[in-house]
């Protein structure tokens, strides 16, 4: 075959040519295979044609040329930069036409067959992963080209291989016609990022097989048929099957789910090859209009998955792989949404193998159309019907036998047209067995599922309630949120009342939180770099820092938020009837594999505890549950009875006594803390002395109490604003982060208008109020003492017509020498208003370093909620009632303005803040803001501290 030197192909709206038909995947096989991953030459060119392609030749010399590992992106390695946007193309939108200046990597592996490599059958050269366009060669001659980047092609290769010195050479273009169909918020990374792989085909090996595993939920059987291209026998020892293929076999067996997910292992056998089978049997239909596996509805608990290695981009690793699953299941989360491309084969296995229900979606997105109203959108033009098509194709019959795999998708974002269609009648007609999903199917016309993504609150219990009109169709359609609780920064905040509006309509079938991890990229200027880190000319910024985890994979307290939001046993009870409420929270589970605890706290600590019995309840069973009689008396203090459901022995996923749910309740109030004003304040020389604390006479700042010194304490409003405050530029609705800046809260002024001393008081008045407005807060500090300890009663009251709530409202602080932290409230990590299920009350300890939260891009983080008393800097604080409390080695001017943690330098002073209330969280960085029950609201306000120095 000659070489072409055109690159007409590179914008060529076909997926490519010479590659193979698209076959079933498997993980194991007798037949020899040669991994091609490694160290590969490379040369990057500025354009698609700077370089000719004598390279491909046998002899070409490559010596100079650089060497990158495979799989890759070279953009990580060192040649060139990566680009984020989160819909924009950066470049010009002119389908298929893609610039001239087109990053392309030429890609060099020259390798030998293993002295027993097999001499008679064929040979296939797989790539799993290339973007986003590439032409191959071996020894000189040209296999052809691919587009899609995601997706496995295959190239037969037996009639060119060499028992020496084999040339593989590859051209990677960065941008293609396929790039219109990626438009996926992500990464721009272009390389070979996942396996390459040489494959023997032995005479008589297998080709494509499809597993078709049912099971019957009310005879307790399993059916099972093996459809395969060649002719062959199926055995499952453990089931006693051995029967050809294509002949279905009914027998009893198990079935699999996500929460028990048996597999049986059995061989493909056909004459020349025998293939490893993991077959799980299981039923997915839609049924009284819901989506129901093994005849059950579902309640999906999901996260949308992009790939992502702080250091190797989308070329991920087995181990990087199972962490993942291994989080999510130790996370009770149990559903994935593949966002918005196959992942690797192996990610599959894994769910297949641990249990988790997969959305299997496919590698489309067009959303850049959506800056032109969708106009000249592939996927309504019949022109790139045949790509779309071969993108399915290579989907599904590379992941049909995966038992995880309960729905497939279209893709995201992709408008709607002929090709959609097209796309959802090929998948129905190759597999009935699974529902297909697209979000942007309004009408479900296409689809099987009405899914919508970021819906609030209140529409989506409209649409639990069936008044949220649409088709007939759509109306007896179960729902999904593909996408919610947008999780960038700090948040997401409402997941406990989304949850809670899940589990009250059967329609709602849950969700899946936007998204699993931040795609911050490793960086020694910034700790992690995010978009316009790498001087891109467009770039949506920390848009790609959207994660439950940090990149290093190190859960965010949304996460843990997450995990108590969606714990699967319900653990209920007031305190005062010595029962505690259990509930099955599982779709199929009972509760056999938990053990559970009881523990009782007064005062924070744990003064007795024990094994509690609690029957294996089926699921969605409830029983009451006596508890012990308290080991000390109520009276001793506040008390909190705490139970744990743990596991019950190891599991693959996590071992004995894993927590996975948990509940606490109270048995006894606090006694709130009041200090008899029984001294007065002083003056003496330029301060007044009230009990153990000293003043400034002119402007009654506190200075020191005890020993302790004191700077910096008044009202504080301001935080250094979440993305969720910022909110999304294409919201409509208020964004309050803009908001609260634009009315110059974040630099209030404050006056001061008296200074008084009374027989048992120090009163301060003041007035905090922003520049250029009329709006203030009437502020009154009044101090009182009883010789030991100090009492600060805040008054607030708003004046003129505040029409937004405030971002928080408390006092803050600064000390000097302070690090240890004691606390006795909310804990061990971050709470909001929204977003406070995780919080467990007991005491707590910390330095002032761990109390912060690492985001991505600095911002307010790291406020534990409900705290009873504090201990810092050689102070203890109570308060009246519980508040937030929060200590860092900067200021929240200083937070506010830091772009990255490297931003961030500790001073010598530690800034406390003690917060009678917060703004809530909530997603509006994609989503809806925080509801209005958690809304700071500016109103009248009273609330109290006791400072006393620790002896």
């Amino acid at each position: 075959m000659s070489l072409r030197t055109t690159t007409d192909y590179v914008e060529d709206v076909s997926p490519g040519s010479g590659a193979l038909p698209p076959r079933a995947r498997y993980a194991s096989s007798d037949a020899r295979s040669l991994s091609l991953n490694g160290s590969w030459r490379f040369r990057l060119s500025d354009t698609a044609d700077a370089e000719d392609d004598s390279f491909a030749q046998e002899g070409y010399e490559a010596g100079g040329w650089a060497e990158v590992p495979v799989p890759g992106h070279w953009v990580l390695q060192g040649h060139g930069s990566p680009v984020y946007t989160n819909h924009l193309y950066p470049f010009p939108v002119d389908p298929p036409r893609v610039p001239t200046e087109n990053p392309t990597g030429d890609h060099l592996r020259v390798f030998d067959l293993p002295k027993d490599w097999p001499a008679d059958g064929g040979a296939v050269l797989r790539f799993d992963g290339v973007e986003s366009c590439a032409r191959i060669w071996l020894n000189g001659t040209e296999l052809g080209e691919f587009k899609g980047s995601r997706l496995p092609h295959e190239f037969a290769v037996g009639h060119l291989l060499k028992t020496v010195d084999n040339v593989l050479a590859v051209r990677v273009h960065q941008w293609s016609a396929g790039s219109y169909l990626e438009d996926q918020d992500q990464w721009w990374l272009p390389g070979i990022f996942r396996d390459v792989t040489l494959l023997h085909r032995p005479a008589g090996g297998v080709l494509d097989f499809f597993v078709h595993a049912s099971y019957d939920h009310l005879a307790g059987t399993g059916t099972l048929r093996v459809d395969s291209d060649v002719d062959g026998r199926v055995t499952v020892p453990e089931l006693g099957i051995d029967v050809a293929t294509g002949e279905p076999v009914t027998v009893p067996a198990e079935p699999w789910s996500a929460e028990r997910p048996r597999l049986y292992e059995g061989v493909l056998a056909t004459e020349g090859e025998r293939v490893a089978l993991r077959i799980g049997f299981r039923t997915v239909e839609l049924s009284d209009g819901l989506i129901k596996v093994n005849g059950r509805a579902v309640l999906f608990k999901g996260v949308n998955r992009h790939e992502w290695h702080p250091e190797r981009g989308r070329a991920l690793d087995l181990e990087t792989m199972r962490e993942d699953v291994l989080l999510m299941k130790r996370h009770n989360i149990n559903a994935v949404r593949t966002s918005h491309y196959p992942p690797h084969p192996a990610f599959l296995d894994l769910c297949d193998e641990y249990g988790l229900w997969v959305i299997d979606e496919c590698d489309l997105e067009t959303h850049g159309f959506t800056e032109q109203g969708w106009r000249d959108n592939p996927v309504d033009d019949d022109r790139w019907t045949p790509a779309l098509l071969d993108r399915a194709a290579r989907m599904v019959e590379r992941d049909k036998n995966h038992p995880s795999i309960v729905i497939w998708s279209l893709g995201n974002e992709a408008g709607t047209g002929r090709g959609l269609t097209a796309m959802a009648e090929w998948m129905r007609g190759r597999d009935s067995s699974r529902l297909v999903h697209y979000e942007g199917d309004l009408d479900c016309r296409d689809t099987d599922v009405y899914s919508r993504m970021y819906a609030d609150h209140a529409e989506v219990e409209r649409i639990g309630r069936g008044l949220d009109g649409g088709t007939h169709k759509r109306r007896e359609l179960p729902f999904l949120l593909c996408e919610y609780g947008h999780a960038m920064g700090n948040g997401p905040g409402g997941l406990a009342d989304y949850q809670r509006i899940f589990e009250t309509y059967d329609r709602l079938q849950g969700g899946f939180i936007w998204e699993w991890i931040d795609h911050g990229i490793k960086d020694e200027r910034y700790g992690y770099a995010y978009g316009g880190d790498f001087g891109e000319e467009l770039h949506d910024g920390n848009f790609v820092c959207d994660g439950l985890l940090f990149p290093d994979r190190r859960p965010s307290p949304g996460l843990v938020e997450y995990k108590k939001v969606i714990e699967p046993v319900a653990v209920e009870g007031d305190g005062t009837g010595g029962t505690v409420r259990i509930t099955n929270k599982y779709d199929f589970a009972d509760l056999s594999a938990l053990a559970f605890t009881w523990s009782y706290q007064v005062n924070g600590e744990t003064v007795g505890e024990g094994t509690l019995p609690v029957p294996a309840l089926t699921a969605g069973e409830s029983a009451e549950v006596k508890l012990p009689e308290p080991p000390v008396a109520t009276a001793a203090g506040e008390a909190h009875w705490t139970v744990r459901a743990l596991l019950a022995a190891d599991t693959p996923w996590a071992p004995k006594d894993h927590v996975v749910a948990w509940g606490q309740f109270a048995v006894s109030a606090r006694q709130v803390p009041s200090v008899a004003a029984t001294d007065g304040p002083v003056p003496g020389n330029g301060l007044i002395t009230l009990g153990p604390a000293s003043f400034d006479a002119r402007t009654g700042a506190l200075r020191t109490v005890g020993g302790v010194d004191v700077t910096g304490l008044r009202l504080d409003v301001w935080r250094a604003v979440t993305d969720n405050d910022d909110g999304a530029a294409w919201q409509t609705d208020i964004r309050y982060g803009l908001l609260w800046r634009g009315l110059g809260l974040h630099r209030m002024r404050h006056r001061l208008d008296a200074v008084e001393l009374g027989d048992d008081a120090l009163t301060v008045r003041t007035r905090v109020a922003p520049a250029a407005r009329e709006i203030g807060l009437s502020t009154v500090y009044r101090w009182t003492s009883d010789g030991n300890r100090l009492q600060l009663t805040v008054s607030v009251d708003p004046e003129d017509d505040w029409t937004v709530p405030l971002p928080r409202l408390g006092i803050r602080f600064g000390l000097s020498a302070a690090d240890r932290v004691q606390w006795f409230g909310g804990g061990p990590g971050e709470a909001y208003p929204d977003s406070r299920a995780a919080s467990s009350v007991g005491r707590w300890q910390s330095t002032v370093d761990d109390l912060q939260t690492p985001y991505v891009r600095p911002q307010e983080n790291g406020a534990r909620a409900d705290v009873r008393w504090a201990e810092i800097g050689g102070l203890r604080i109570e308060g009246d009632p519980e508040f937030f409390f929060t200590a860092r080695r900067w200021t929240t001017e200083q937070l506010d303005a830091a772009e990255h943690r490297t931003d961030l330098t500790p001073g010598d002073t530690v800034w406390v803040n003690l917060d009678h209330g917060q703004h809530g969280l909530g997603s509006q960085s994609c989503g809806p803001g925080p509801l209005p029950q958690y809304h700071l609201r500016a109103e009248a306000a009273q609330f109290s501290f006791v400072f006393s120095e620790i002896s």
